[in-house]
């Protein structure tokens, strides 16, 4: 009676019409979208699912400058300050496998991501689970990096229509190839059983290139409180986590780039030492997350923040991992290091009830910690890549029903001033986001 109670549970998260279970991060055991139960299939054998969902995401914006540089989707062309385009396109496929006992013991997903910029696989991977202990996870394939809470927060669900510029820049598109192991408990009653632990190894570059470019693995690791209820904070609900990335990316070339203290003042120090050839150039980030959600009458009240700092490897033009290794005319460019700091700060309010909802957000990325301002010049080395950004986001979303929401929201970014060319004042790249969402 035990085991088909635990059987049925599980099949019940996975397969509920109810948004209670709708999954809220990418690798959670259910799907990235809220459900309605439909589109969903129970075929093969007795304890077998398969369940088809998805959604979309069309949108028009507006931004303050034509052929401005954005972290909203994308950059604006020469000529355009404003867009119609299709942002995400999401179809998912999951599949879990019960055993005579109804106890879970694997599962499996696919979705790819289809716009009018192409299609493009998003989720590859597989998990399978021990069942004598009951906290052992293993999962293999293309998947969401165990790191940081916004990174894994799915699209589908998150009140902002994008992640922060710190998130895309460290973790592009989110997934990755490699294995992870998960340690805990399916229960959730002793503040032990309240611990989750992923460890994995994977790839490094992300899905932002097309294969491995060196031998070096990144090893990430997450351990996190599940949310808990905490009576005497008037029942509100706290989460949080502390977060390490332990990788690096193997220098091809025999130069390599530092920020560092030259003639008392900092600069981008140039090492040819042959001995730079085949080094690991670090990428290596800590960080902490921490919600907390205050009930009210009709909705809630909550607050995120997170915080990461570490060294970020990538080129001169940018702060972001590149998907392939930088090539100039055929020579293998120098990679340049640098020691990064970034935060933000939700604000989410329910205005009365569920479907309606305010949001402010506030998030910063600094690229390069040692130096800011006047400082930051072409003569010293440095590039656009280094300056600080700060924005403010504010908006409102309202869920109409289970499979259509409507968000409307602005970012306000600024960028710090410098010695830079077109940087010395802040660059005009507001940005106005209307969008449409539709799932089942």
């Amino acid at each position: 009676m035990k085991y088909r109670i635990t059987g049925l549970l599980f099949v019940i998260a996975l397969l509920s019409n109810s948004q209670a279970y709708s999954q809220r991060f990418l690798m959670d055991l259910v799907d990235t979208t809220n459900q309605m139960g439909r589109g969903m299939l129970s075929i093969y054998e007795r304890y077998n699912r398969v369940r088809i969902s998805g959604y979309i995401q069309p949108q028009f914006q507006f931004i303050s400058k034509k052929g401005a540089e954005t972290y909203g989707g994308g950059n604006f062309s020469g000529q355009s300050n404003n867009r119609f385009m299709l942002r995400r396109g999401r179809l998912r496929v999951d599949y879990a496998h019960l055993n005579k006992k109804n106890e879970p013991t694997s599962y499996f997903v696919f979705q790819f991501d289809g716009t009018e910029r192409g299609v493009a696989i998003r989720d590859f991977w597989g998990r399978f689970y021990e069942n004598k202990f009951k906290i052992f996870a293993l999962t293999t394939g293309m998947f969401a990096r165990p790191f940081g809470y916004e990174v894994n927060l799915s699209s589908a669900t998150r009140e902002t229509p994008e992640r922060g510029r710190m998130s895309q820049i460290l973790m592009r598109t989110e997934r990755d190839i490699g294995a992870m192991l998960t340690v805990t408990s399916r229960n959730s009653v002793t503040w032990q059983q309240r611990l989750k632990l992923d460890l994995g190894v994977f790839n490094g570059q992300g899905m932002s290139g097309p294969v491995d470019y060196d031998s070096h693995k990144d090893v990430i690791g997450r351990l996190s409180v599940k949310p808990s209820k905490v009576s005497g904070l008037g029942g509100a609900i706290v989460s949080g986590a502390v977060s390490g990335y332990a990788g690096g990316i193997t220098s091809q070339s025999a130069i390599l780039y530092r920020t560092k203290a030259n003639a008392g003042e900092y600069a981008m120090v140039r090492d040819s030492s042959d001995k730079n050839l085949y080094k690991v150039a670090p990428r290596n980030y800590a960080g902490a997350d921490f919600q907390i959600s205050f009930p009210n009458r009709k909705g809630e009240t909550e607050f995120r923040l997170e915080y990461i700092r570490g060294d970020q490897t990538a080129t001169l033009a940018s702060s972001e991992t590149p998907g392939v290794y930088p090539v100039t005319n055929g020579i293998k460019d120098p990679l340049y290091t640098r020691n990064f700091d970034g935060a933000y700060f939700y604000f989410l309010q329910h205005l009365g009830s569920l479907e309606h909802q305010f949001v402010m957000k506030y998030d910063w990325y600094d690229p390069n910690k040692r130096v800011s301002g006047a400082d930051i010049t072409d003569a010293r080395g440095f590039s656009k890549s280094d300056l600080r950004y700060d924005t403010i986001g504010m908006g409102y979303v309202y869920t109409a029903n289970e499979s259509l929401k409507f968000t409307f929201y602005y970012d306000f970014v600024r960028n710090e001033k410098s010695a830079l060319k077109g940087f010395e004042t802040d660059v005009s790249d507001d940005l106005f986001t209307c969008r449409v969402q539709y799932n089942f």
